[in-house]
């Protein structure tokens, strides 16, 4: 084996690792040497010494045939906002440089239970507030199709990793679309799982030890391959033996062809527009789509954007608020205190959100809870499969721009996850898969999302959107360097 089998998705690497091809310690040595040649600063924090020690108990384990987890003796990279026994912690933040967890967040114990390699932390912006990919304690991570455009955030490390071979797949987080919107700027696949399927303790922000964390945010993977997302899935929702867990997660299969599919297509909205690169790419995939005998359908959905959005924005702000100080929470309370009546810029907005009443809070949580519904009938009324969506209104915007220009027309900055938060706080499974390349080469991806607990039929159906689409084993993505 050469260092070829770095560029092969996990499943493939598996299977190597499986037929004896090659040792869990040699694999972990060429991920490695990976990392140390790679220009674009996504692998943050590592411990050698540690990861080839898991990598030579793997080994072990197989060599005595013993009964081993789904990703037994696969290295992985978790992003630096979970915490990781032993291994430094950030999440980006000087005043976390020096955190050394003593135990592990949920997901990552799950990983390490199904018998993953953790070879190392993916940078991410501080506290994983930006939509970039920078922060002071390690710098920028450099998109690995062109360092002059962002790998978004706040999983841009996770991504620019997996795009550029320096790990098969990682463990992202999503919040309000940081998962996907890197998936979709550096070209890989991103699910956001149904929330719920896998807990997010450990996950800072909320402070280090907390046991709660937001009611919103959700652990998910990051690979090159939708059977690769299908393995890591499979791991995180299989609890670890502290959970102490009496039950098990048996999520449904769709095996039907492509051909047999009901697809809606939301391809725009005058409330988030996308530029002609990313028309163009949607439009070409629903031609695709109807020329496998998929049932492609136009419609805007049974959600109004714009409104969905609104609460979105609520219910995110609110849950900021609680790994809030009390001398933090006092001033933001007085400050909001003195806002106008008529103020209606963001700042206020903002803090409107984060002091507002429990009952308020309640109101909108009803309304979530209401928009659920709208959407559960979406699927089962409509008898839809998929509903595919843009991933974002462009390819990735320049590293460090602060604006959005959609074809010469300045949005805001935070349109770039317009379309991922239709579903971040409603919970529904969804999936950033590449289909393409845009007019400047940077990747173009779509979002796939169904109805709850349909994780695997998106996975399903990535998968045959990558062989209709011309991919190789790896998808149809690849960066122009490492």
């Amino acid at each position: 084996m050469t260092n070829d089998l770095t560029h092969q998705p996990a499943h493939v690497q598996l299977r190597a690792l499986d037929r004896g091809e090659i040792s869990s310690r040699e694999l972990l040595d060429l991920h490695l040497a990976q990392i140390d040649a790679s220009q674009i600063n996504a692998v943050v924090t590592r411990d050698d010494s540690a990861a080839r020690a898991a990598a030579h108990a793997a080994d072990e384990r197989r060599a005595r045939s013993e009964s081993t987890g789904v990703l037994n003796g696969l290295p992985l990279t978790i992003k630096d906002s979970f915490e990781t026994a032993g291994l430094r912690t950030t999440s980006g933040a000087e005043d976390l440089a020096d955190h050394v967890p003593t135990r592990d967040a949920d997901a990552v114990a799950r990983l390490r239970h199904q018998g993953a390699v953790i070879m190392g932390k993916t940078n991410t912006p501080a506290y994983c507030q930006d939509l970039h990919t920078d922060n002071a304690l390690f710098g920028p991570t450099l998109n690995p199709h062109d360092p002059k455009h962002t790998t978004g955030g706040s999983s841009g490390g996770p991504a620019a990793a997996v795009a550029a071979h320096l790990t098969p797949a990682d463990l992202g987080s999503d919040l309000a679309g940081s998962l996907r919107l890197p998936a979709h700027y550096c070209g890989v696949y991103g699910l956001r799982p149904t929330h719920g399927l896998i807990p997010a303790r450990g996950h800072i922000p909320r402070p280090p030890g907390w046991i709660t964390s937001s009611d919103m945010v959700t652990p998910g993977p990051l690979a090159r391959h939708p059977r690769d997302l299908d393995l890591l899935l499979a791991a995180l929702t299989t609890p670890s033996p502290d959970e102490n867990t009496p039950w098990r997660v048996t999520l449904p299969t769709a095996q039907r062809p492509i051909g047999q599919l009901r697809v809606a297509v939301w391809a725009d909205d005058a409330s988030c527009p996308v530029d002609r690169n990313i028309a163009d790419a949607v439009a070409a995939l629903e031609g695709t789509l109807a020329s496998a005998g998929a049932s492609v359908h136009r419609t805007a959905g049974s959600v109004r954007f714009a409104e969905s959005l609104r609460l979105f924005e609520q219910l995110l702000h609110a849950t900021t608020t609680a790994a809030t100080d009390d001398a933090a929470g006092a001033a933001e309370l007085a400050a909001a205190r003195d806002l106008h009546t008529d103020d209606a810029s963001p700042r206020a907005a903002i803090l409107r959100h984060r002091t507002q009443t429990h009952r308020a809070w309640l109101r909108a949580n009803e309304e979530r809870l209401r928009l659920q519904q709208t959407w559960h009938r979406f699927f089962t009324d409509g008898q839809y499969d998929v509903l595919i969506t843009p991933a974002a209104p462009t390819a990735a915007i320049p590293a460090g721009s602060r604006s959005l220009m959609v074809d010469g027309v300045e949005r805001s900055f935070f349109d770039q996850t317009g379309w991922a938060n239709l579903t971040s706080h409603i919970g529904l499974p969804s999936l950033v898969m590449p289909i393409a390349h845009g007019a400047d080469g940077l990747p173009i991806g779509v979002q796939l999302v169904g109805p709850a607990y349909s994780d695997r039929t998106l996975l399903v159906m990535a998968e045959h959107l990558a062989l209709l689409l011309g991919g190789t084993a790896e998808g149809v993505i690849a960066p122009r360097s490492g």
